[in-house]
């Protein structure tokens, strides 16, 4: 549970039970208010089904919420994870979620796979994957909780260590839009984008001034330098090329419930900042 503490700013890297985390949209917003947060973003992977429920919950406790989205997209065959923030769902938006469609159809082909192949060697099901939930984005996370829940591993930390990892025999690869589209795609519905944990641990190196370069080039709004998963030694070329490329710097949690040791709150983006983004989507396009 998170701790108890008034900070203030916006947590704007959040997933609930639509996607990949254990909280439902309306329990986030409570916890949100319950720790002393200005507001929210959920973004989870690929959908916006959980805004209206997260909308309605932060109104009532009080808070602030922006609505938002992380895309799954990769740029020159590297995995890039883009958050996408103020996106309007009417006509303008079509492309975008034509996109999203096929990389959630994608995740959903790729996540059975994986579970055929795994059955071969673990006693779990599709059925132990999806059980009764609401996800509507499925995918490395809620196979790794069923491994957890029938005994193998003790956490999805440690499936993902031994058996979802890019290498293992078990892992499929799925389809990504390409991070330049999907900036596009984001800013043509209305939106504004950053690129999400561009130094964590789990990625082969860090994003280079060259690729920020033509990411801003094409758009992108911030960078999202402050995240638990960040590697710290990683972090001082990307502030120094954040800073001379004029990109915003954000941070957050990637809060994800029982799903990860992350608490939501523990980043979090300074309250001018989340400011200067809402008058960047109130910005003629």
């Amino acid at each position: 549970m998170a701790a108890r503490r008034a900070r203030g700013g916006f947590d704007l890297h959040t997933h609930s039970t639509i996607s990949d985390g254990t909280t439902r949209p309306s329990a986030i917003a409570q916890e949100a208010a319950g720790i002393g947060l200005a507001g929210f973003a959920l973004t989870d992977h690929d959908t916006i089904d959980g805004w209206d429920e997260a909308r309605d919950a932060a109104a009532t406790a009080g808070i602030d919420f922006l609505p938002g989205i992380e895309i799954t997209s990769e740029h020159d065959g590297r995995s890039r994870h883009l958050l996408g923030y103020g996106i309007d769902p009417g006509a303008r938006a079509a492309e975008l979620f034509a996109a999203l469609d096929e990389v959630r159809r994608s995740r959903l082909h790729r996540a059975q796979e994986m579970v055929r192949r795994l059955a071969r060697d673990y006693a779990i099901s599709w059925a132990d994957v999806v059980g009764d939930g609401d996800a509507r984005t499925v995918g490395r996370p809620h196979i790794a909780d069923a491994l957890v829940t029938a005994g193998y591993f003790a956490d999805r930390s440690t499936v993902f260590e031994r058996v979802l990892h890019p290498g293992s025999p078990y892992y499929i690869g799925t389809y990504a839009i390409a991070t330049l589209d999907a900036i596009r795609m984001v800013r043509e519905a209305g939106g504004a984008t950053v690129l999400a944990h561009p130094a964590a641990t789990r990625q082969w190196g860090p994003v280079t001034d060259a690729e920020l370069r033509r990411l801003a080039g094409a758009g992108l709004w911030g960078i999202e330098l402050s995240h638990p998963e960040n590697r710290e030694s990683w972090l001082p070329p990307l502030e120094r090329s954040a800073e001379a490329i004029g990109l915003e710097v954000t941070g957050a949690s990637d809060y994800h419930g029982a799903g990860k040791a992350n608490r939501l709150g523990e980043r979090a983006t300074a309250e001018e900042t989340v400011a200067r983004l809402r008058e960047r989507l109130a910005t003629p396009r």
